[in-house]
Parts: C-alpha cells; sequence; structure tokens
C-alpha cells in the first residue's frame, strides 16, 4: 500500500487530495497543527482514513519526526498561509510559513529521505499569484514572475527553492503551478464562496447584499477535485517537473456575480452588490489565464468541470448549506 503524506490536509485542496489518493489505495497522513485542533473533528468524522501526525511547517524538528513516522512515498506541501489579502496584513508570517515552510519540508525529505531512487517525491503547490503583473499572456512555465502580493512573493520564494533543491542534491521535488481553483469546500473568506454563499443566503432572505471589491479582476477559474488529479500525475512521472494547471478561459468577478444570481434567479444583480475601497488590494492583479499544454501533453490531464458548471455546484451547495441551519 503507498503511502502520501499532505500537508494542508484540512483546507480545501487537502480534502479532495485525501480523498483521491484513498481511492487509489493509499495509506493516507495528514499534518495537524496544534493540539485539539478544531478542524481535525470535521476530518475525523468525514475523512476518518486520514492519520493526524503532529508537526508545523515553522519547525523543522516536527517535520522530520512527522516523516519519520509516517514514511511516505510521496508527500504533497499544500500547507501555506493561502488567503492573498491576509499575507498584505501578516507579510512576516506568510514568508515563513508559505516561503520558508517548503525550506523546511524539503530539508526534513533530504535528512529523512535522502535522495536515492527510492527517496520521497514532493509535490509542491505554487501558484498563479507569481505571476502577479503578468509579463506576457497566457502564461506558462516559462513566464517570468512578477508577484504582487506577500504571498505571491512567497511563493515564487517556494518554487525556487525546489528547483534548486531538485538540482542540488538529486530530490524528486516538483512544482505544480495552478490557476484558482474552487469548489463547495472553499473557505468562506475567498471571493468565489463568499459569493455564492452570500448570493444563497440572500435568496433565502437571510442577508440583504454582497460587499466586494475590484470587480474587474478576471481569473482562471477551476474545480479543486479536477486540480488534484493533477497533483498525483506529477508525481508519477519519471522525471520531476513543473506544469501550468488551468483551464485557459478566463472570467471576471463581475461575471462570477452575474453567474451566481442567475443561478438563483435575480437578474437585477447590481441591487444587491456594494464595493469598498478596503477590499481592494493595494497592488493588483488585473489578470491570470494560463496555458497547460505541456500538463495535457505529458500527464494527460485535462480539466473536466468548466465554469458555468462550478458556480452551480456551489451555490446548490451553499443553499442545501444555509437552508439545513435555519431548518
Amino acid at each position: 500500500m503507498p503511502r502520501a503524506f499532505i500537508t494542508g490536509v484540512t483546507g480545501q485542496d487537502g480534502q479532495h487530495l485525501a480523498e483521491f489518493l484513498h481511492g487509489k489505495g493509499y495509506e493516507v497522513f495528514g499534518l495537524v497543527k496544534g493540539q485539539n485542533n478544531p478542524r481535525m473533528v470535521q476530518m475525523r468524522d468525514e475523512f476518518p482514513y486520514v492519520q493526524p501526525v503532529p508537526g508545523d511547517l515553522a519547525d523543522l524538528p516536527s517535520l522530520v519526526k512527522a516523516l519519520e513516522y509516517a514514511q511516505p512515498d510521496e508527500v504533497y506541501n499544500l500547507g501555506a498561509i493561502s488567503f492573498v489579502a491576509m499575507s498584505f496584513n501578516q507579510a512576516e508570517l506568510t514568508a515563513n510559513i508559505t516561503g520558508l515552510g517548503v525550506l523546511r519540508m524539503l530539508e526534513a525529505i533530504r535528512m529523512v529521505g535522502g535522495a536515492s531512487e527510492n527517496s520521497m517525491r514532493l509535490y509542491q503547490a505554487s501558484s498563479s499569484e507569481m505571476f502577479g503583473k503578468v509579463r506576457e499572456t497566457p502564461q506558462t512555465e516559462r513566464t517570468p514572475f512578477h508577484p504582487r502580493s506577500p504571498y505571491g512573493c512567497a511563493k515564487v520564494f517556494g518554487h525556487d527553492i525546489v528547483v534548486n533543491y531538485r538540482e542540488s542534491y538529486n530530490l524528486f521535488a516538483c512544482s505544480g503551478i495552478l490557476f484558482n481553483h474552487e469548489g463547495p469546500r472553499r473557505g468562506l473568506e475567498f471571493v468565489t464562496r463568499k459569493v455564492t454563499n452570500s448570493v444563497a443566503r440572500i435568496k433565502l432572505g437571510l442577508q440583504k447584499e454582497i460587499v466586494l471589491g475590484n470587480l474587474d479582476s478576471k481569473r482562471d477559474w477551476g474545480y479543486a477535485g479536477d486540480y488534484v488529479k493533477a497533483m498525483w500525475l506529477m508525481l508519477q512521472r519519471d522525471q520531476p517537473d513543473d506544469y501550468v494547471i488551468a483551464t485557459g478561459e478566463t472570467y471576471s468577478i463581475e461575471e462570477l456575480v452575474k453567474f451566481a444570481f442567475a443561478e438563483v434567479g435575480i437578474e437585477n444583480w447590481r441591487d444587491y452588490v456594494r464595493q469598498d475601497p478596503k477590499f481592494f488590494r493595494p497592488a493588483e492583479v488585473d489578470l491570470l489565464i494560463g496555458d497547460s499544454t505541456k500538463a495535457r501533453t505529458e500527464l494527460g490531464w485535462k480539466p473536466e468541470v468548466d465554469f458555468p458548471t462550478l458556480i452551480k455546484m456551489m451555490v446548490a451547495h451553499d443553499l442545501k448549506f444555509e437552508s439545513d441551519k435555519i431548518r
């Protein structure tokens, strides 16, 4: 039975990945920070096959002990301070966890797993936010980075240090440059889930408006359940490499809002949306759209859920989610 170790296992991607790997017969271990982590209560109920292992991306000795205990074949480093807006307010923490956390994980793998043919394989969660103020459209694996947030800067460090350790120590380490990927498991602080949940609440009479920032920003949005398959495929290759994972289509936040309101039969959506400058970023990323030709060709990967279907799925989930709370 192959063994996988996931950091960030309680997040959206971690949950999807744990589910996917369990379905493939893996023994799944998940890094858990702190004692009595409240998010592990949900994990124990919904994903009882995930074996929690204590540790912290800010503490190298704990990562070494976690890997020694789990002895995984594959390590998926998804843990990060992942909310871009928060990274402006907690820049040092973001750099420490999202950036230096990758270095610590690489060091732990090097110390425990070595660089032999049967050593642990690492997947690092890179991000389209690394492209930031884009130098070319669409973005590929060769597009230069120009991050526009502490989160993006930390992700660039994490991405580059993976390349460095791969070249320096012959580690099987690769990065997936994933463009925005969403779903019903996304946290309520992220704009996609904020919109679909608010629309559901407005439809049910529980909320009067949505307060948003920039409606003109455009993103390449896919479904998280599709994207974790790409993570796994990268670690099944003979040689490690980095891949852009994206749909190749872009939609604005305004279009996201329109799609969501249309799902509940509300056409005059502007009556329910208010913009507030506090939700604008200090440095905005206007347009992200990825070219995943390399992943489609070499990995045989392609997205299965398109954007309208994704929003339909999320609105339906949030209608049920909010309805269940008031029953």
